[in-house]
């Protein structure tokens, strides 16, 4: 599968990372260095790397599930060959483009650095709920499955409030532009999904 190959090598490549701190210091997002300095391979590079192996646990544990389930229907929709690149177009693209809001607020910050798949991995799980927007999605803590399309505008707005709030040093942007990546990719590739997704939810 597609998702597991792609977490071997983000596991390995973060578990090196973790253990050199200069190569994971080349390897972070840092918007004033893709600026100024033109080095766009950032934009794709800190996807690879984690900034404990907590943040790399949780981020694949959640690619793992949500990852084999979006390759199932993007398979199911553009055929075995043509699914399973697009899937990967996506994943590799929502990297960057779930970086683009920090890289034009903070191009002028030396200091911004950003590390992680989690754009990614919040645009894989979207694209799932486009697919089967009434699957049950688990949050930590709660034993109760929230339905997708009530999950995802309250994870949206979550992003939006926190990323505002600014209290911690986890990359909310990253995440709002990378859900909605995972909604906008299919719909562009396919315009019709949008009728499956009203279909599914019964309207």
């Amino acid at each position: 599968m597609i998702t597991i190959v792609i977490i071997a090598i983000t596991a390995l490549v973060s578990i090196i990372a973790l253990s050199k701190r200069e190569f994971l210091s080349a390897m972070m997002f840092n918007a004033f260095s893709v600026y100024h300095y033109k080095k766009y391979y950032r934009l794709f590079s800190h996807g690879l790397v984690h900034g404990s192996f907590s943040h790399l646990f949780f981020n694949m544990l959640t690619l793992f599930f949500f990852g084999r389930y979006a390759e199932e229907w993007f398979r199911a929709a553009w055929g075995q060959t043509g699914g399973s690149i697009l899937y990967v177009v996506m994943y590799v693209t929502a990297i960057a483009v779930s970086s683009i809001a920090d890289l034009v607020k903070h191009r002028n910050n030396p200091n911004y650095n950003a590390i992680g798949a989690s754009g990614a991995v919040s645009a894989v799980l979207f694209s799932s709920v486009l697919f089967d927007p009434k699957m049950g999605i688990y949050i930590y803590l709660i034993p109760i499955p929230i339905p997708a399309f009530i999950f995802a505008p309250l994870y949206l707005i979550y992003c939006q409030w926190m990323a505002r709030k600014n209290m911690d040093n986890i990359g909310h942007t990253a995440h709002f532009w990378g859900a909605v990546y995972g909604l906008v990719f299919p719909l562009a590739c396919m315009p019709s999904l949008v009728f499956h997704f009203i279909h599914s939810l019964g309207l």
